[in-house]
């Protein structure tokens, strides 16, 4: 079981950047892909990128593709989520999340079991 712990939300003007941290609680972390989703008011909670449990392949959601970077620090038990070229429509709740041990990283929320509490990022214009 992996218990993750996001931080490093905040408020930003278009164009800023923020780097977004999730601490995960266990020694197996180096096992787990990890994903970063988010969630804006009324909408769903979507996909913005993975990394694979080596660090070795990412994976991004179109919208953020070029502005967005997701790294890993396996001795660190943590993956970051740095945001750059902010725009008003990054607004949101950012999670970070795990699926199985040694899975292929996936844009489904569904096959990620471990979710950490969420951490706010607003943008303004």
């Amino acid at each position: 079981q992996v218990q993750l712990v996001e931080s490093g939300g905040g408020s930003a003007q278009a164009g800023g950047s923020l780097r977004l941290s999730c601490a995960a609680a266990g020694r197996t972390f180096g096992s787990y892909a990890m994903g970063w989703f988010r969630q804006a008011p009324g909408q769903e909670r979507g996909f913005v990128a993975a990394i694979s449990w080596s660090g070795d392949r990412t994976y991004y959601a179109d919208s953020v593709k070029g502005r967005f970077t997701i790294s890993r620090d396996n001795a660190k038990n943590t993956v970051y989520l740095q945001m750059n070229s902010l725009k008003p429509e990054d607004t949101a709740v950012y999670y970070c999340a795990a699926p199985l041990p040694y899975s292929t990283p996936t844009f489904r929320t569904t096959e990620y079991l471990y979710w950490g509490q969420g951490t706010q990022v607003t943008v303004s214009s």
